[in-house]
């Protein structure tokens, strides 16, 4: 496990930081750096995340009182820390970013460098979530899954891990399987795409009835968020029921949880 500590401050030219964004084969996410883009064309789908932001954050926000002021976040497949800075913007006291990839978090410590946020308020950390000590991480009032549990084949150990994290509430937003009912369904995956997984091409895509049933189980109330974007370009999947996001809000005490991720 790599911990990708803030740099000490260094003012970069322009051009310099024009090459350390080009350095990186591609961005999933889209951030302006000092008027630098860091969109990749035919990759990046500006139009969508900036939808996801508010239809995911929004009402977690709002659930919060309003704010994110006073919270430790764990945001579990950070890539490139565009929900982890976002959550900072609402308040957050700190947040932690784990990702699998080195050249996620490379792009995470250039942004949080770029944008000056004090190194006191995050860290990123690669790791395999299937493999790594979550509790050497902490507790956590918040934690955010987020484009992550449809990549991997371990879904219940995820949902029960985050359990034990203490986290009151939970943001989950996943691809869907069309199964009727409560049901996993198994699909495969490249390993060498850096949206997906690194530790089996065998993924369990949930339906939004499972969703909801791993949530009480893990001690959760599960809220669907219902998709209503002012437009539906580049957001297709979420319209047609095929991508969903999730508000779980804890319905039992911490020790009930703990004891339900033991007996996984």
């Amino acid at each position: 496990m790599l911990d990708f500590a803030a740099p000490f401050f260094v003012m970069m030219t322009d051009s310099d930081l024009a090459a350390r964004i080009a350095a990186f084969p591609r961005w999933h996410y889209a951030f302006d750096l000092r008027g630098h883009s860091t969109a990749t064309p035919g990759i990046t789908r500006v139009r969508r995340h900036a939808q996801r932001l508010a239809y995911l954050l929004d009402p977690l926000v709002a659930a919060c009182g309003g704010s994110l002021a006073g919270l430790r976040v764990l945001d579990l497949g950070c890539n490139a820390g565009f929900w982890s800075l976002a959550a900072l913007r609402r308040g957050a006291d700190f947040v932690l970013g784990v990702d699998a990839r080195a050249m996620h978090l490379g792009q995470a410590a250039l942004v949080f460098e770029v944008e000056g946020i004090d190194p006191a308020r995050h860290r990123f950390v690669e790791a395999d979530l299937l493999a790594a000590d979550w509790l050497a991480w902490g507790q956590f009032d918040i934690v955010l899954c987020l484009g992550l549990l449809y990549h991997v084949s371990r879904p219940v150990e995820v949902l029960a891990r985050i359990a034990t994290t203490g986290a009151q509430y939970v943001v989950v937003d996943t691809a869907l399987s069309m199964l009727p009912g409560a049901a996993f369904e198994m699909l495969r995956e490249p390993l060498d795409d850096p949206r997906n997984a690194i530790e089996s091409e065998l993924v369990l895509w949930p339906t939004r009835d499972a969703v909801a049933m791993l949530a009480r189980e893990c001690g959760y109330d599960a809220r669907v968020l219902e998709p209503a974007f002012p437009s539906w370009d580049e957001c297709e999947d979420y319209r047609d029921g095929q991508r969903c996001g999730f508000l779980l809000t804890r319905s039992t005490p911490v020790a009930s949880a703990t004891k339900h991720e033991r007996r996984a």
